[in-house]
């Protein structure tokens, strides 16, 4: 049974004849609530930020909670499109979004995502997925920093999971094909104790970087387990949801000089009129400064919204009026241009690379968008 259902109307209201009503299915409890949350307040302002611009239409948000598990993702698709959802937005753990998205393209209605990064998702022939985000740039990220830091040698901690491996299969072939050393350590999602790891990683690896490609939990359980055996690292990276503000908030003692990948800065830097009318309505909405889990909530959902009224102005709904309007043209969006190929991939999606100083989040790398020094070599224990 679906544990929540938030209905959510924002903007001019329902009362307009031409409402458009989007389902978003997207984890608010579980073990991914943390990313969950993040990019449901970005949807959030999307839907404000059309209804109180678009002047034709206006979006209803109706939420459901999957709980962090594939199943109830599915049965989150099957009721939003029940209750009328003309598209679905949301998704996160590409092991959850594949068969919500499956379940979408049986429905015949396009899926929007910045959640899942396995290269898998996008070659499975489906006409409606659609993602802003992919493995790719992560790994690139990953890899620029530690050449500007010249780091030669790695522990490179993934979890299994596919989206998770498959980056860390792209980070080892990098690293390698350019003559530095890569130690890997993978691991079960299940794991609740990294001691052994990093214990490992101590007394055989003696690595200049530890690298991690997991989630928010294990992060925290291998940095954790970090501070307590001291590995002589010279810096500790990783992927998504790791340099965000709710980290330093939540994890103040683990996360100082720590890299992750991120869009922007915190406290964000907003200059263009489309930037600083986004950074409004964020704390208008939720009363604190957005981080890169908002950013991309907000890109996926906007992208969705503008694209489902195209279609619905020119009634093509019903016959891939909603994909077509995704895929003819460049989008100018908060991460960069936008553009989507047939696999429904944003082919030209790139990541920066952040790093937790003392509570803000500077990007480091690359050279040309940095807002402040790599503190390096540095790490919180």
């Amino acid at each position: 049974m679906i544990s929540s259902v938030l209905a959510l109307t924002l903007g001019l209201g329902a009362a307009n004849a031409d409402e458009l009503i989007i389902g978003s299915q997207i984890p608010l409890t579980g073990s991914a609530a943390r990313a969950g949350m993040g990019m449901n307040e970005g949807i959030q302002v999307a839907a404000k930020v059309f209804n109180e611009t678009n002047g034709k239409h206006t979006v209803k948000v109706i939420t459901i909670d999957d709980e962090s598990q594939p199943a109830k993702a599915v049965a989150a698709i099957e009721q939003l499109n029940a209750q009328g959802a003309l598209a679905f937005t949301g998704g996160y753990g590409s092991n959850i979004i594949g068969p919500a998205s499956d379940a979408a393209e049986r429905l015949g209605k396009v899926y929007m995502t910045s959640g899942g990064v396995a290269t898998e998702l996008s070659q499975r022939g489906l006409k409606t997925f659609f993602r802003i985000s992919n493995a790719t740039g992560y790994a690139k990220a990953l890899a620029g920093l530690s050449d500007t830091l010249d780091l030669q040698s790695f522990s490179l901690i993934y979890s299994t999971r596919e989206s998770t491996a498959e980056v860390a299969k792209l980070l080892e072939e990098i690293w390698t094909a350019e003559g530095k050393k890569v130690t890997l350590h993978p691991f079960d999602p299940s794991i609740a104790d990294f001691k052994p790891v990093l214990h490992k990683i101590k007394l055989q690896d003696s690595p200049e970087a530890i690298a991690m490609v997991g989630y928010e939990n294990d992060y925290v359980g291998i940095i954790r387990a970090a501070k307590v055996l001291k590995p002589d690292a010279k810096a500790i990276m990783g992927t998504w949801s790791l340099a965000t503000p709710k980290m330093w908030q939540d994890f103040p003692d683990l996360m100082n000089n720590v890299y992750g990948t991120a869009p922007l800065p915190y406290p964000a830097q907003f200059n263009t009129p489309e930037e600083q009318t986004f950074a409004e309505a964020y704390k208008e909405m939720h009363n604190k400064e957005p981080d890169y889990l908002g950013i991309f909530g907000y890109v996926q959902g906007l992208l969705l919204f503008n694209a489902v009224a195209e279609a619905y102005d020119a009634g093509t709904l019903n016959s891939g009026g909603v994909q077509d309007a995704l895929r003819k043209t460049e989008h100018d969006t908060l991460i960069g241009k936008v553009i989507f190929d047939e696999s429904g991939d944003n082919t030209n999606f790139a990541h920066r690379m952040a790093q937790h100083q003392d509570g803000a989040v500077a990007i480091v790398w690359p050279k040309e968008s940095a807002t402040a020094e790599a503190r390096f070599p540095a790490v919180p224990w």
